[in-house]
């Protein structure tokens, strides 16, 4: 992505659209313009959310650090997300839209196109390092471009293991030494545009997170078949 997407999302004037259905917190589709360039991208108010026993409001802040991070990595698994306080519904996420078939998803990438098998492995461990709640198929797509992009990370960096996903394929798999290469800096620093958005409790366990990963080499196994999210899709 360039700094024409960031620039349309930070300064954009923004038109509301319509609501993104089944969704479990307010979603909308927006178009964003600035002079005769525009694109679309997905609004997700704080005010939209549902309450949480687990996550405090805010989830904006987690899909922002979840951008921040994957950036950090260089792995350009999260669109361009940023927050606006000058939104229609108030303070929330706003993140590009990605144009694609939304037929494709997780489990129809990984049956039908295994060219994408390190790429999906690759938001496997993103989604450990982020310990993502929520990593249902649809949050899986494939660009119009090919590329594999994850969404939805506002259940993301609890403190307590949380991790819930469809991503089991890989699991017991050694991690690309070029990954762990990746993650290994943030054991001891998590970059402070991650961290700010984050407490510290969130922040410590995120570093022990990877060096678990780094210790073990492998892609964590659920032996209990429990750590799925519902819907799958």
């Amino acid at each position: 992505m360039s700094e024409r997407e960031l620039t349309l999302l930070v300064e954009g004037r923004l038109e509301l659209l319509g609501r993104i259905p089944r969704g479990s917190n307010a979603a909308f589709l927006v178009q964003v313009s600035c002079g005769d360039d525009s694109d679309y991208a997905v609004y997700k108010p704080e005010t939209g959310e549902r309450p949480l026993f687990d996550f405090e409001p805010g989830l904006h802040r987690r899909e922002r650090a979840a951008y921040l991070l994957s950036e950090y990595l260089g792995w350009g698994i999260v669109p361009p997300t940023v927050i606006r306080e000058d939104s229609p519904m108030g303070i929330g996420s706003l993140q590009l839209f990605i144009e694609c078939d939304f037929r494709e998803h997780y489990f129809t990438l990984y049956a039908d196109a295994p060219e994408t098998h390190r790429r999906l492995l690759q938001i496997a461990l993103f989604d450990c390092v982020a310990n993502n709640t929520d990593r249902k198929s649809g949050h899986v797509l494939r660009g119009h471009d090919g590329t594999v992009w994850g969404i939805d990370h506002g259940l993301c960096f609890s403190a307590g293991f949380k991790l819930r996903t469809v991503i089991w394929d890989f699991a017991g798999a050694a991690i690309p030494g070029t990954l762990l290469e990746g993650i290994a800096p943030l054991a001891e620093t998590v970059p402070q545009d991650v961290a700010e958005l984050l407490d510290d409790a969130e922040v410590t366990a995120l570093q022990r997170r990877v060096r678990r990963l780094l210790r073990e080499g492998v892609l964590p196994v659920d032996r209990t078949g429990m750590r799925y999210p519902w819907p799958l899709v």
